[in-house]
């Protein structure tokens, strides 16, 4: 399953300096309503790093 453009699109938005916190990954699929398969497949597109993982979920 390859990543929307949106979803793309905000994890650009939410990201800083090629990172993006579990927390904020997690907060943006909830506030998508969308699986967080599709939050880390468009990180994983991105090639953003994930930090402060909190329960493996990326």
């Amino acid at each position: 399953m390859k990543a929307t453009s949106e979803v793309v699109e905000e994890v650009k938005r939410v990201s800083e300096d090629g990172r993006i916190s579990c927390h904020e990954a997690r907060k943006l699929a909830n506030r998508l309503n969308i699986p967080k398969k599709q939050v880390k497949e468009a990180i994983d597109e991105l090639k953003i790093k994930i930090y402060d993982c909190e329960l493996g979920c990326f």
